[in-house]
């Protein structure tokens, strides 16, 4: 069954911000939007302006050699690196090489470096991008990994997120609770919406839905 997605004004050029509201049930959580980042993933276009808004925030001021990439957000992290690593731009990449990884994970969800792609994040500055953040289980997972194989985690970037800080570090988003101020979230054993009966309508996550 399609989801009814509905288009928010954002006020960014090319950028789109497209929810469901509703109970839906993480793998972590219970939330009452989904929030479609397919497309701001998946097209070019919209990826270029994702990777131009998240920026910003690093273009100047960090280090940046690995960009690890979660959630699917391969594209937005490649079109980030170019940016980084344009001439002409007053950052502290230009005219270096960033790598863009994207991590492994095991039957029990930890993230895996095999011996080809460990060295991109051993002794490196590395800044995770997801697709969201708002429990932030998963991108705490990605910062246990980044020390355990000798890196060193310098941002988290973000197309949605409800936190301006996980594990110690800023989140750059492009869209926030601003954006959704009524957005809620909530452990699965203390759900407003089940206690008061109300079923879930998908299984969400920063891939997709599985409608109930």
């Amino acid at each position: 069954m399609a989801m009814n997605l509905v288009k928010l004004p954002t006020g960014k050029p090319n950028l789109q911000l497209r929810v469901s509201k509703g109970h839906y049930a993480t793998s972590h959580s219970h939330i009452n939007y989904y929030i479609d980042v397919t497309l701001t993933k998946f097209r070019l276009s919209e990826a270029r302006a994702a990777a131009a808004e998240l920026i910003r925030a690093y273009k100047s001021t960090t280090i940046v050699d690995t960009i690890l990439c979660l959630d699917g957000t391969e594209v937005i992290g490649a079109c980030m690196a170019s940016e980084l690593t344009k001439s002409g731009y007053a950052n502290m990449n230009a005219h270096q090489t960033i790598y863009v990884v994207t991590p492994e994970h095991t039957t029990g969800s930890q993230l895996l470096f095999r011996e080809n792609t460990a060295p991109m994040i051993s002794g490196k500055h590395i800044l995770v991008l997801a697709a969201s953040v708002t429990t932030g289980y998963t991108v705490q997972g990605a910062i246990e990994a980044i020390r355990y194989y000798g890196g060193e985690a310098v941002g988290i970037a973000a197309i949605f997120a409800s936190v301006d800080e996980c594990a110690g570090y800023p989140v750059a988003s492009i869209f926030d609770t601003h954006d959704l101020p009524d957005y809620e979230t909530h452990d699965s054993h203390s759900c407003p919406w089940c206690k008061q009966g109300k079923k879930i309508d998908a299984l969400v996550n920063s891939f997709g839905y599985s409608s109930l």
